[in-house]
């Protein structure tokens, strides 16, 4: 199971000092999230200074278009010489439609076509052949030499969808390369509902899990500061109500509730101590290093191929 390291908050000025850390540490990947930065121009900082693979956990698919996304991802796959791997996500709703401006509809079944297009848009470029893509949400039938790059000769990146729900997650194992679980996943959620999923979507293409890359969750504490870092994003996610599935799976959809009614009027800092120890310690693993290290291979390493532990 190889550990790499994930930058939620990164600064694009010193994110080279950060990826040069991570390898440092030993970690086999360094990834960023897009949160206050675009993912892709640290990476793109990052990728001639260390020997790391390189992903984004997660780029936000639906803020974009294939198109523009296979152009990134091939330029980022360039730089590293064939270490980047190309982690999407979908957002919620009211992300997409109000802080990007763009459309949302069927999340499942667009991103399924996205990572499809994906596909028709690399194989257009290593070989040659028209780019001929038409679906239902995207549709990409030009391109002409000025702006086709050719072939990769690291091949295509790989692609790793993020999920919770078992549509997306099915999606996941049907046309991605890799799983990013969520940190708002349990083992018993991992086990018992994403596990299957992908198995199902693996299954429509004649393929078993044998061969797909997961990420496990890896929320992680090691102190009381870090304790209350991860309530408050237990918390987060748990008001959530695309996220609620999680809670219900545990029997305890009521917290879903009150989380939901305290984000709904503002009082952020009162919804962390509604995570109780027995949440906390179903989401997060909380010890010594040497004992989370343990711990996340007790419950994740028969089944994650890499952990993302946050910086």
């Amino acid at each position: 199971m190889k550990v790499d390291r994930l930058d939620v908050s990164y600064d694009p000025r010193t994110v080279v000092d950060s990826a040069r850390r991570a390898e440092d540490d030993g970690c086999a990947g360094f990834w960023l999230a897009e949160t206050r930065h675009d993912p892709f121009v640290g990476l793109a900082r990052v990728a001639g200074h260390t020997g790391l693979e390189l992903g984004t956990a997660i780029a936000v698919a639906f803020a974009r278009n294939p198109m523009s996304t296979a152009v990134q991802a091939n330029d980022l796959h360039l730089l590293s010489e064939g270490r980047f791997h190309l982690g999407l996500g979908s957002q919620v709703e009211p992300h997409i439609t109000k802080r990007f401006g763009m459309p949302w509809s069927r999340p499942a079944a667009r991103m399924r076509e996205f990572v499809l297009a994906l596909h028709a848009i690399w194989d257009a470029w290593a070989t040659g052949e028209r780019l001929r893509f038409r679906g239902e949400f995207y549709r990409h039938t030009l391109m002409t030499p000025f702006f086709d790059p050719g072939p990769n000769p690291h091949g295509r990146p790989e692609v790793w969808l993020a999920g919770v729900g078992e549509l997306m997650t099915e999606v996941a194992g049907e046309v991605a390369d890799g799983f990013l679980c969520h940190s708002f996943t349990t083992a018993k959620y991992l086990r018992e509902v994403t596990l299957p999923a992908l198995a199902r979507g693996r299954a429509k293409t004649g393929r078993s899990l044998t061969g797909l890359g997961i990420s496990g969750p890896s929320l992680v504490a090691h102190d009381d500061r870090g304790v209350a870092e991860v309530k408050r994003q237990i918390a987060f996610y748990g008001s959530t109500p695309a996220y609620r599935k999680v809670l219900d799976l545990h029997g305890w959809g009521d917290l879903h509730d009150e989380l939901h009614r305290l984000s709904r009027r503002g009082r952020w800092d009162e919804m962390a101590a509604a995570v109780d120890d027995e949440v906390l310690h179903a989401f997060a693993v909380v010890g010594t290093p040497a004992e989370v290290a343990a711990e996340l291979d007790r419950r994740y390493g028969d089944v994650a191929t890499r952990i993302l532990r946050t910086a």
